[in-house]
């Protein structure tokens, strides 16, 4: 049955973990609206993330993963169960890596902290949610004073405002985990707490030995990465602005600006850029999001961020489902608010005329009130490009490549399709238009821009045509019976 084209233009990620993966509970967050499947390294084991990616492939081919890597950040040791702290409560902090947090100690995986943080510093725990200020140093042990009430579980992230530790960008945990992406062919790597373009550059140094396509996503989290944001976009296929340890790092009142300046220079970039962390935080155990949190995911589509992201919420809450689709909800009703049309210029992603053509052809669309953009693609560039433009309509991809196809799950308002490739204009616009009439809800009134070139030489698009659906069909030969078979 043919179905409307677009439910959404802002995409979702979701955190999955692999206790609750089945290929069932996927195929209902897919059908919801999830776009992308996030792989959270810190809290898997390698057999966890080939159970996940195992699962997610079985479910569609269109789905993309990425998979977060720890990078140079400090997280709790394990505990037998939760911990519950008490104001006012002595407690010792300690790098004994290979002992478990308890009531009395809670140790990291940092073996020199005590050397790094001095007395009267905060530690902040779990986005906040502990935080103890230190009081003495004895020898290698920090002894603190828990100044709120709070439970502690594993694995935790650890936070220490304004202290700047020297810390490796790529730890061993990291380089296994970023073997095993391309082993298992992911699409991206999410790093975590990049700090300046070296800290990028050490992943792509790993993934260049061996030849790989994975794309990096470098995730903002603290003050150096923000500081350092233009060198660190130069080598990043994207970014993530990683809220939950930003907030905790920077005054949590410039994370709103912070958001919005990201946001703004990734489209001028043609960056992908995804919003994270609390978003529906309270969907983790209640089956409605609050007045705030509604508003918090509705300011990031408003700032046109090419996704949103899910992390407790899918990954352990009780309600996964019914937070992707609030998501869905929410982004669906404010981007059918206004035209969102980008005015900036063509750039020069994937060539001059390619990059003028892109432009041309989403201005067109919003001015002509397309219902949509047909375009092909070897390596997704272009289309990128068309994206940053937060065009109104869709932009169909056909993409020769099925990793180009899910890198561009992650692009905003592209609905990405696979397809053999062509060896001309009239080749490319038969196939994919017979395509995208069966599977979508199109009229022969209806005006489709073609935006196509890849055929020739993989130099970027250089054929573009407008036109109702009835006279490209008749173009192209196209007829009732070709649209039943």
């Amino acid at each position: 049955m043919a179905k409307s084209l677009i439910k959404k233009r802002t995409k979702i990620v979701a955190t999955i973990s692999d206790k609750n993966c089945e290929p069932d509970f996927l195929r209902s967050l897919f059908e919801a609206g999830m776009d992308v499947v996030r792989i959270n390294s810190a809290h898997l084991d390698p057999d966890g993330v080939k159970k996940i990616v195992t699962n997610v492939r079985s479910v569609s081919d269109k789905i993309a993963l990425l998979l977060d890597t720890k990078g140079p950040e400090i997280r709790t040791t394990i505990c037998d169960e939760p911990i519950i702290f008490l104001k006012g409560q002595k407690v010792k902090v300690s790098g004994n890596v290979n002992e478990k947090t308890s009531s009395e100690a809670i140790n990291v995986n940092f073996s020199d902290i005590a050397a790094y943080v001095p007395e009267g510093a905060f530690i902040l725990i779990d986005d906040g949610e502990l935080e103890i200020r230190v009081m003495k140093r004895e020898g290698d042990v920090l002894i603190g004073r828990i100044e709120n009430d709070g439970t502690l579980g594993s694995r935790k992230t650890v936070n220490i405002p304004q202290i700047r530790i020297n810390l490796p960008s790529v730890s061993d945990r990291d380089m296994n985990f970023i073997d095993l992406a391309v082993r298992l062919d992911i699409e991206f790597i999410a790093h975590s707490f990049v700090r300046n373009k070296q800290d990028v550059i050490a992943v792509q140094q790993l993934l260049d030995r061996h030849s790989s396509k994975i794309k990096i996503i470098a995730k903002i989290e603290n003050q150096q990465g923000v500081d350092n944001l233009e060198e660190i976009m130069e080598h990043s296929y994207g970014i993530m602005v990683a809220r939950g340890d930003l907030a905790i790092e920077v005054p949590f009142e410039r994370i709103p600006g912070i958001q919005r300046t990201i946001i703004s220079k990734c489209i001028e970039q043609r960056k992908p850029v995804i919003v994270a962390t609390q978003m529906l935080h309270t969907m983790i155990v209640n089956p409605r999001p609050t007045r705030a949190e509604v508003s918090d995911v509705a300011n990031a589509v408003y700032s046109q961020t090419d996704a949103v992201m899910l992390s407790g919420e899918t990954a352990a809450g009780k309600y996964p489902v019914e937070a992707v689709k609030t998501m869905t909800r929410i982004a669906s009703e404010v981007e059918k608010d206004k035209d969102q049309y980008v005015e900036m210029p063509a750039g020069s992603l994937s060539g001059p005329v390619s990059a003028y053509l892109a432009k041309v052809a989403v201005k067109t669309s919003v001015r002509i009130k397309a219902k949509a953009i047909l375009a092909d693609t070897v390596n997704g560039t272009a289309i990128r490009n068309m994206a940053a433009f937060r065009g109104f309509h869709p932009i169909i991809a056909q993409c020769y490549t099925y990793r180009t196809m899910r890198e561009l799950a992650l692009s905003y308002g592209v609905i990405p399709v696979y397809m053999e490739k062509k060896m001309s204009a009239d080749e490319f616009l038969r196939v994919s238009l017979r395509e995208l009439l069966k599977k979508h809800n199109l009229s022969d009134n209806d005006i489709v821009v073609v935006l196509a070139g890849n055929f020739s030489r993989g130099t970027g698009f250089s054929f573009i045509e407008v036109g109702t659906v009835e006279y490209l069909k008749e173009r192209v030969s196209i007829s009732e019976t070709d649209l039943m078979a």
